[in-house]
């Protein structure tokens, strides 16, 4: 008899800490594995308090723990087999479920929960064992091992496990309301929507567009940004704003000097607008401190200034090394770095202040009726879905 993997065992990790909220956190989970792994009919999958099982049902446990590996709220995962609690049938599952037929090492670790069973742990250990050696080249090695088996024995079945995969860690998307996320085509901002995901929070995306200063390939660029980390929670709305005219006014009535500080709060206005209008609680950025004029402390306190809600910079202490390999650890780093140049960069001025002035930032607004240019952009965005790229489109 041939076994193959049945199910596949789910560790919650970080969620087990969450007190009275750890049963809304399991729901969620359960909820959101349930749309990513949609696309396999056959999966049943049954929530408990410490663990969840999805159980195959003949679907292929490689495509399936490639969806879960996505998930945020998993800490770990193993594939494994459910046999009857007998010496014969687990020694037996044992060798026709592991890859055998090339050389590795192993341990196992075997848990007797069911005391009357009559083989002690440390005895069941090595009569697996020692079945393994005679049938292969496998060796074992219990500090270092390339396959640790292990096996659980209850009242009603044993459990057979082979590996421990990472999940993607975290809380699971949905549990911590929603926020807003400034997506601008560069590396940052990409990854710290992926960091917000992975504390729980869904979120939305507001881009600012300056045609015809920007190009349609700057705004291709991070509609496929969008994609890319939409993997991590399913469909991704995202809010393309007509930034020109605002933009412009200011270059017309303010000093050079100021014109980002300016636009960042205007930028601040608007996503603070379209929050509210989306029933969202946050406003999230890819800023860090000091990495560029508009990121100093005193730049962020000049910008915070306009609006109350939340700010949240979930790089604001990395540097650029780390922010780099984040990015091309979720697959956004490729796009981020094509040539394709923002509101931002297209506008950037040759000397823009690292101290600016709040009274200053006031006196030059006062020249404009900025407040119906920024009401125009949040009555004018077009709202764009996207949704996780070809290779991922299991997701949700």
């Amino acid at each position: 008899m041939a076994y193959q993997f049945d199910h596949i065992l789910i560790r919650y990790g970080e969620l087990s800490l969450k007190g009275k909220n750890r049963n809304n956190f399991i729901k969620q989970l359960y909820e959101n594995i349930k749309k990513a792994t949609k696309s396999f009919p056959n999966l049943e999958i049954e929530r408990q308090h410490d663990r969840m099982y999805i159980y195959l049902h003949g679907e292929d446990p490689i495509k399936v723990k490639e969806v879960i590996a996505k998930v945020f709220g998993i800490s770990s995962f193993s594939f494994a087999l459910k046999v009857e609690s007998d010496a014969d049938k687990i020694i037996e599952a044992c060798l026709e479920s592991l890859p055998l037929e090339s050389s590795k090492t192993f341990k196992v670790a075997a848990r007797r929960s069911d005391k009357n069973f009559p083989i002690i742990s440390d005895q069941l250990n090595r009569m697996v064992a020692t079945a393994i050696l005679k049938n292969s080249e496998w060796k074992v090695d219990v500090h270092h091992p390339d396959v640790k088996i292990v096996i659980e024995v209850h009242a009603d079945a044993t459990y057979i496990m082979t590996d421990r995969y990472p999940g993607a860690g975290g809380y699971p998307v949905g549990v911590g309301g929603k926020a807003m996320v400034l997506l601008s085509g560069g590396i940052d901002s990409p990854v710290a929507a992926y960091l917000m995901m992975k504390r729980g929070v869904r979120i939305e995306c507001i881009h600012f567009a300056s045609p015809p200063y920007t190009s349609q390939n700057a705004r291709d660029k991070v509609l496929e940004l969008a994609s890319q980390i939409s993997g991590y929670q399913g469909d991704l709305l995202v809010h393309i704003v007509p930034f020109t005219n605002l933009q412009l006014a200011i270059y017309q009535n303010a000093d050079e000097s100021y014109a980002i500080t300016l636009m960042r709060r205007m930028m601040m206005r608007i996503a603070s607008g379209l929050a509210k209008k989306r029933n969202a609680l946050a406003i999230c950025t890819g800023e860090s401190v000091g990495q560029v004029a508009s990121q100093t402390l005193e730049s962020m306190q000049a910008i915070n200034e306009v609006t109350n809600m939340p700010m949240i910079r979930p790089l604001v202490c990395m540097d650029k090394v780390e922010i780099i390999d984040l990015s091309k650890k979720i697959g956004t780093y490729d796009t981020s770095i094509l040539p394709y140049e923002d509101c931002c960069t297209i506008f950037t001025p040759k000397n823009p202040t690292t101290k600016p002035r709040i009274d200053r930032c006031l006196r030059y607004e006062d020249r404009f009726d900025y407040e119906s240019l920024v009401q125009e952009c949040i009555d004018q965005a077009e709202s764009v879905w996207v949704h996780p790229q070809k290779e991922e489109e299991d997701l949700f």
